[in-house]
């Protein structure tokens, strides 16, 4: 014991020289204060000490850790007292993080070294055991700071990952409330300028984008501005400032959609000229236009929903005028045949002949009536070709001869049949003939287009009927 403090002489001296050390820390914090609260007009010095605040927080624990080593050594003796440099080390790396613990873990060993090792006030050391203590604290010190550290980290990223999914729930909860197009462009540029802080424009159009929503409502775009919105459209990736297709604009956009089926393009733009999204930004806005897109489709099958229940309303109707046809064209169909018998027998009674005339606006009247409600192209056979397509019948034919196809074949090929000439998406196919679950079940679709060639194409190898828009879909020819 008086080997590593001298005499009781000594001690007094060694305990100022750690205490005035540690006090000279403390006193450096006001002057810090002050000179931060001086200069906080200064962007520059506020960074500098924000970076440089940690390390001092890091080193003032050390020093508390050497006053505390220099009470406990006079008694104990100096074999625990770089235990108590740990407990700092592990405070600076979970609440400052790495880089301020390892400065701690270096302080701490040379601390300890100055200090408590003989020839003390020193860095010299004489004796093996105290080489070895030194090296092993500060190797612990690095260990225990980085795990502390990376417990933070992930405590921290945690707290990232909630908070983003947060805020999605949130945005996806607004957009549920949203019943059109123009809602959701309305809502998605509000919340958007909230989260990021920028202008927002939502453009939807080809070949021509036109804004659907903005935020603000006079937010400027130019016809460069709108011709990138238009490249992001036809090719469904980001262009624009600071993104990986750069173009001559403030703007930088992005697809709302999955691939291969583009809804809308969203534009970011700031001010300043910065870049609108910052690199750990990005995860969070696919998030949010994942759920714009989702959004935009629920609005799209809302809208073909109602449009199928007003064609289903419409042929309830069609179908109660036919069948009370008969009922209603009888009796004028009756009498003007008695009107007809009469003026063979009378040789023309004016009266026979009002009778008919007024008959005849009648039947007039429904023949108008059932023209106004002609079934629709979908309703007549569908030839292409060789190949006939009756969906009121359920049948296919080719050459004048029943074709037998399966559930799921007829199924993709009447849908394409309601829009002859036109390009329906895998997704939009998928979902008609197995449902919306399977609608990333792209080979399904394959398989069935496959066998429906093989029974109704000439040539399967050169189809002429059921023609592919490579990574679209497929269009049944008109």
């Amino acid at each position: 014991m008086w080997i590593l403090f001298g005499t009781r002489k000594e001690k007094p001296g060694f305990v100022r020289s750690a205490l005035d050390a540690a006090v000279g820390r403390v006193q450096i914090a006001p002057m810090d204060r002050h000179a931060q609260t001086v200069a906080a007009s200064d962007r520059g010095t506020l960074s500098v000490a924000a970076m440089l605040l940690p390390f001092v927080a890091a080193l003032a624990m050390v020093a508390l850790s050497t006053i505390g080593g220099a009470i406990v050594a006079p008694r104990w003796g100096n074999g625990a007292v770089d235990l108590l440099y740990l407990p700092g080390i592990l405070a600076a790396a979970i609440l400052l993080g790495f880089w301020p613990a390892l400065v701690a873990g270096l302080a701490s060993a040379l601390a300890y070294n100055f200090f408590f090792t003989p020839p003390f006030h020193t860095f010299r050391m004489d004796r093996p055991a105290d080489i070895v203590t030194v090296v092993i604290l500060f190797l612990v010190a690095t260990v225990t700071s980085r795990l502390a550290a990376d417990v933070r980290e992930q405590a921290a990223l945690a707290r990232a990952h909630a908070s983003r999914n947060a805020t999605v729930a949130g945005f996806a909860a607004q957009l549920l409330s949203c019943s059109g197009k123009d809602e959701i462009g309305t809502v998605t540029c509000t919340e958007l300028a909230r989260i990021f802080g920028c202008n927002i424009a939502m453009v939807e159009g080809l070949p021509r984008p036109a804004i659907i929503a903005s935020k603000p409502a006079s937010v400027p775009v130019s016809p460069s501005d709108l011709a990138t919105a238009a490249s992001v459209l036809e090719s469904g990736q980001s262009a624009g400032r600071g993104a990986t297709r750069p173009y001559p604009t403030d703007w930088q956009f992005h697809p709302v959609g999955p691939p291969g089926e583009t809804f809308a393009a969203v534009g970011l733009a700031r001010d300043d000229d910065a870049h609108a999204v910052a690199p750990d930004q990005h995860a969070l806005l696919s998030s949010l236009l994942d759920q714009v897109a989702l959004a935009l489709e629920r609005a799209r099958l809302e809208r073909e929903a109602r449009d199928l229940q007003a064609l289903r309303d419409r042929d309830s109707v069609r179908s109660t005028l036919l069948a009370s046809i008969g009922r209603d064209l009888g009796p004028p169909v009756a009498a003007i045949a008695a009107a007809v018998r009469e003026l063979r027998r009378n040789g023309g009674d004016k009266g026979s002949v009002a009778a008919i005339g007024s008959e005849a606006v009648k039947l007039d009247r429904y023949v108008a009536n059932l023209l106004e409600l002609e079934p629709d192209m979908d309703q007549r056979p569908l030839n292409i070709g060789n190949v006939t397509i009756d969906l009121t019948r359920r049948r296919v034919s080719r050459n004048g001869e029943d074709v037998h196809l399966a559930p799921k074949e007829y199924a993709v090929l009447a849908e394409l049949a309601k829009h002859p000439g036109r390009v329906l998406s895998h997704a939009h196919l998928l979902r008609a003939a197995w449902g919306p679950a399977q609608e990333k079940q792209t080979e399904y679709l394959r398989v069935a287009v496959r066998a429906l060639r093989q029974k109704l194409e000439r040539d399967p190898s050169r189809p002429e009927i059921i023609l592919n828009e490579p990574a679209v879909g497929y269009r049944l020819m008109s």
